[in-house]
């Protein structure tokens, strides 16, 4: 691209390589060629400096401030070769001062200067004062005291977005959840959030409302290198993956498909329901209802046949009238299915309901119908999220490890984006069944 500057006009293409690319980040050519773009001290009075994702607009001369710099360090960063020992580049950032005050900088400005020279005041290696600012471990205590103070009293800091344009990575994790209002999620996204904070990422929260056009636009942002991956908690998306999608770096969460070849972690829903309708007839229950979501999603298909698994081997009646489909998980839909099966003739007396946030709603539908719980009707929920003990009486219910799968999901992803040719196991984590007083 060939841009003017006063009287002079030069050009500057700027490659941004792919992940794994090494060598020199870009080329600069100069018409006419002056000794260097970076000792043309005036140039031009009006400079300006743009950093974009795969481009950088440099049109000034090395007068330009930029955050305390001058166009010569702009440069010198953004054309130097990747160094692997600091996977975290950074340029110094200095406070900015008025024209009077150039005269006398202060002793943080003057001592800024390269990662390299904040190493040297310490006495320690580059790779050292990288492993400090990333908050690796394996870094000794008084080392690490003694590189944060020199960071501190020069005002070095990590320049994200320069660091970005030299390795080609955002630092961003999508999250995706269909429901924001569903309390289940809330654990899940925290232990998400841990993880990636603890390896130097940043979360993106993503409603999708199981709409099919959200989900393209956030897969979207994968193809375009906006996020370096995904972790998704919506069963829509997941049915909906294509195998195009397949091939970008996301992590399949709670709801899942081991055909669909994307790295994953659930929990086994065959089993858990099994386990509940299992509960409820050791307590005598024999006319179970089942509370469920749409069917078309692969976790509503298994927990359907645990429940009637577990009631052929105790050799009770299935009835096609017991078992209610919502389109929904929040409470209104659960206190509307309690109400209708207990207007039938000959009512259930127990209802397994696959969500916390249905059987809450289902607790409310029995007590507007005049039944009382668990006296005439016992209630199996599932997820044990938070409510689930406040409730009355305090539900019973399936706990799935919502942290634990939050902070599966993330360190999966970072396995993904490490080693994107890997194979990536799925993982089935162990649930537990909470009696409480419902049922």
């Amino acid at each position: 691209m060939w841009f003017d500057s006063g009287s002079d006009s030069f050009r500057i293409a700027v490659w941004a390589p792919p992940r794994k690319a090494s060598g020199q980040l870009a080329r600069l050519y100069q018409t006419p060629l002056p000794r260097r773009l970076a000792d043309r001290r005036s140039a031009s009075t009006a400079s300006w400096c743009r950093l974009g994702v795969a481009l950088v607009f440099i049109l000034a001369s090395s007068g330009l401030q930029f955050g305390g710099f001058g166009t010569k360090n702009v440069i010198d960063y953004i054309f130097a070769a990747p160094t692997p020992a600091t996977p975290y580049d950074t340029m110094p950032a200095q406070p900015r001062r008025d024209s009077a005050d150039t005269a006398q900088p202060d002793a943080a400005a003057q001592r800024g200067g390269s990662i390299a020279e904040v190493a040297a005041r310490v006495g320690v290696s580059v790779a050292t004062v990288s492993r400090v600012l990333n908050g690796h471990a394996n870094v000794r205590p008084a080392t690490r005291e003694r590189v944060l103070a020199e960071i501190e009293t020069s005002g070095y800091r990590v320049n994200e977005l320069a660091r970005n344009l030299r390795t080609a990575e955002s630092r961003l994790l999508l999250t995706m959840v269909p429901d924001f209002g569903n309390p289940f999620y809330a654990e899940i996204v925290r232990g998400i959030d841990g993880v990636a904070r603890q390896h130097g990422y940043f979360t993106l929260l993503c409603d999708t409302g199981a709409d099919a056009g959200r989900e393209r636009s956030y897969f979207d942002l994968l193809r375009r290198h906006r996020a370096d991956g995904a972790i998704c908690l919506d069963p829509a998306t997941v049915q909906h993956a294509n195998q195009a999608a397949t091939a970008l770096p996301w992590v399949a969460c709670c709801e899942f498909d081991p055909g669909v070849g994307v790295p994953y972690v659930g929990i086994d829903n065959f089993l858990a329901a099994r386990d509940a309708v299992r509960h409820l007839i050791a307590r005598g229950r024999r006319r179970i209802a089942l509370i469920n979501s749409d069917e078309h999603y692969l976790y509503a298909q298994q927990r359907r046949d645990g429940y009637l698994d577990a009631l052929a081997q105790a050799g009770l009646e299935a009835r096609d009238a017991w078992r209610v489909n919502v389109n929904c998980l929040d409470y209104g839909a659960g206190a509307e299915a309690a109400a209708a099966l207990m207007r039938q003739a000959e009512a259930p007396d127990a209802i397994f309901a696959v969500s916390d946030t249905l059987a809450v709603g289902v607790i409310n539908g029995l007590r507007g119908a005049g039944r009382r719980v668990p006296d005439d009707v016992a209630v199996v929920g599932f997820d044990d999220i938070a409510l689930a003990a406040q409730v009355d009486p305090p539900l019973t219910t399936v706990a799935q490890p919502m942290r634990e799968l939050g902070e599966t999901a993330a360190r999966l992803l970072l396995q993904r984006l490490a080693v994107p040719d890997a194979n990536v196991p799925g993982v089935l984590l162990p649930h537990r069944l909470v009696v409480r007083q419902s049922g």
